[in-house]
Parts: C-alpha cells; sequence; structure tokens
C-alpha cells in the first residue's frame, strides 16, 4: 500500500480531574514510546479541570520537552477537548488515548506499526479475538454492545468496537473529516464512521482495555444516548445521499 512515511505521531488525551491518573499514563507511554524508538510528542488537552491537573501537568512537562500540555479555555466538552488537541498537534499521524490509563501504550505502538503500512486509520477492538475488557461495568458492557451491533447493521461494517475513542488516524483523514460536529463523546463514532464513509483505508487490531484505578468515569450514559444517535444518523444520510460527493479522491 503507497503512502508517504511517517515522521512524527501525536498521541491527543483529553482530561478533566484526571490529577492522579495523569503521571502514571504519561509517563507509562512515553517509556514505552521511547524503548521502541517512535518519534512522538503527546497533547494533553485539560480541559476545564477543578483539580490540580494542570499544575502536575506543567510540572511533568518540565522534565519532559515531549508533553505539549494544552488548556482549554472555551467551552468544556469531551469532543470539544479532542478537537483543540487535533488543532494543537504537530504529528502526520495521530492517536487518541483517555487520560486514565485504560488503554494500553503497548498497543499506541502497534496502530504506529499498522499505520506505516500506508493504511489511513487503524481501529482497535477490544472484542475481538486476542482483544479483552478487564473490569468491565456489566451495565456499560451490555449497551456497548447492542450500540455496536446496531452501527455495524447500519453501516454494513465489520468493525464492532466503534464507540472506543483509542484509535489512530494519519493526519490526511482527520482534515478530510472535517468540519467534526460532535462536541461531546460522540466524536468517538463520528470520525471512524465519516472516515470509513469518505473512503479512506482502514484495519481492525486487536486491544486491550482494563478499567481505570483513579477518578471518576466521565461518560454519563443517559446524556449521550441521542447524540451518538444523531452522529450515526448524520453519517448515515451523507453516506446514502451525497453520492460520494466527500469521498477522497486523491490517493
Amino acid at each position: 500500500m503507497s503512502a508517504p512515511s511517517l515522521s512524527l505521531l501525536s498521541i491527543v488525551i483529553p482530561a478533566r480531574n484526571e490529577e492522579e491518573a495523569l503521571p502514571s499514563t504519561i509517563s507509562h507511554l512515553h517509556l514505552e514510546l521511547e524503548l521502541q524508538k517512535v518519534p512522538h510528542e503527546i497533547v494533553v488537552v485539560d480541559d476545564g479541570s477543578t483539580d490540580r491537573t494542570w499544575e502536575v501537568l506543567q510540572a511533568i512537562s518540565d522534565k519532559m520537552p515531549e508533553l505539549h500540555p494544552v488548556r482549554n479555555e472555551g467551552k468544556n466538552g469531551f469532543g470539544r477537548a479532542i478537537q483543540l488537541g487535533l488543532r494543537e498537534m504537530r504529528g502526520d499521524a495521530v492517536v487518541i488515548m483517555m487520560a486514565d490509563e485504560s488503554d494500553d501504550c503497548r498497543d499506541v505502538v502497534r496502530y504506529w506499526e499498522v499505520l506505516n503500512t500506508g493504511v489511513d486509520c487503524v481501529f482497535g477492538s477490544r472484542f475481538m479475538r486476542s482483544g479483552g475488557a478487564i473490569d468491565y461495568p456489566w451495565v456499560k458492557l451490555f449497551l456497548n454492545r447492542i450500540a455496536n451491533l446496531f452501527i455495524r447493521i447500519l453501516f454494513h461494517i465489520r468493525l464492532n468496537d466503534t464507540t472506543n475513542a483509542f484509535k489512530a488516524y494519519r493526519r490526511k483523514v482527520i482534515e478530510g473529516v472535517s468540519p467534526i460536529l460532535s462536541q461531546h463523546f460522540n466524536i468517538t463514532v463520528e470520525l471512524p464512521l465519516k472516515a470509513i464513509v469518505r473512503g479512506y483505508s482502514w484495519e481492525v487490531v486487536p486491544i486491550t482495555w482494563k478499567n481505570r484505578r483513579f477518578g471518576v468515569a466521565k461518560l454519563k450514559i443517559k446524556e449521550m444516548g441521542s447524540r451518538y444517535l444523531f452522529i450515526c444518523l448524520y453519517v448515515w444520510l451523507e453516506k446514502l445521499l451525497s453520492r460520494g460527493d466527500y469521498r477522497k479522491t486523491t490517493p
């Protein structure tokens, strides 16, 4: 597969009130990428934290030049924080990752390796052979499987973990799926579904996930149902009615 070689991986991490988790998340990620010789920057977006998240980031960045802390001074929201991080990144590829160390930093390296084969996007799945989810709350797991089954049927795709935020993209994909509409957690489905509908190449690899050790989960299921549905139907209508007008036209 022919594609430009990659020179820098950006990892975008939205963070809200993650003072306890961030030191471990950042240090383990940086160490793994250093050991595997992956050129990288870590862009952490403080999304209106009310704890010491910003102070923690400042202290780490003084010792780690690869860390690029960004403060969201505007309206807060998971999707808004990710969009700010995507605007701030310098890399020609990006991995979106959670701040609570639920995502495995070794999978970030695998994403980088697969992107370097020339593919445009790499989507991880916790629900395929060799993947796994540790200590997943059963209510969220049940709703997750229903939501992902709905997306698979609606879009006729083999990806069975679309709602997971932990994915990788070449920069051209991020530019190609703009404008990004989602301001909250529904960005996790907008980015991959737009990339698929607009004709970018993609692969699925198994990943592992474990429940957070610190802090409180930020996803509010009751608030997100209609937002996820809106984005799914929005992209589905693009697929159905746009006649390919937004599909990429260059290799």
